[in-house]
């Protein structure tokens, strides 16, 4: 019985964080994903880094909304199908409520200059924390102190920033290259 109270709780408290985070983001899906790793990794202890660097690349890569797929992952790890599910509402629910009210009213909102310069100013907001993202997660990458690792990051950066090359080529590259280095690592430990 307290086994099930505490998994309700546990259920709960997910529910609440991602609805709470979600709420309160704006700027996307990396932004979210780096509130959730503060709340999830940092605060909780319910992930490693390394788990939270694994699901927001999946989650990148993987049709759909990066927040709600980074939902479905974090959700499933912590609490199976019922995490998942909690996970998702949490972070659907705030969004569809916002576009519901702005719907309704968007004609006030469309022409509002106080509304456009809000929105103006949470853009720097917004950059200063997918910068955040960034060097949170560049520094997780550098601490395993795998040459490949970092020079699989400084492509990718180099890939995208200076030759343009789509994301998704960049993910689906990086993903091959891991899938072989997984296999090579398996293949010499069972050598």
């Amino acid at each position: 019985m307290e086994k099930r109270m505490h998994r309700s709780a546990q259920l709960l408290r997910l529910f609440g964080s991602m609805l709470v985070i979600s709420a309160c983001t704006f700027g996307g899906g990396f932004v979210i994903v780096s509130l959730m790793k503060k709340k999830f990794v940092d605060e909780y202890g319910w992930l490693s880094e390394s788990e939270m660097l694994d699901y927001t690349a999946l989650a990148q890569s993987c049709p759909g909304a990066i927040a709600v797929n980074a939902a479905i992952l974090v959700g499933w790890r912590v609490g199976g199908a019922a995490g998942m599910l909690a996970a998702v509402l949490g972070t659907v629910l705030p969004p569809l409520g916002i576009l519901t009210v702005i719907t309704m009213f968007y004609s006030a909102f469309a022409g509002n200059p106080h509304v456009a310069m809000l929105l103006s100013g949470m853009q720097a907001g917004v950059a200063a924390v997918l910068c955040d993202v960034v060097l949170s997660m560049g520094r997780g990458v550098l601490s395993q102190r795998s040459a490949i690792k970092n020079a699989v990051m400084v492509a990718a950066f180099l890939a995208v920033a200076v030759a343009g090359v789509s994301v998704a080529w960049v993910i689906a590259g990086a993903a091959l290259l891991g899938a072989l280095l997984q296999m090579i690592t398996r293949k010499e430990a069972g050598a």
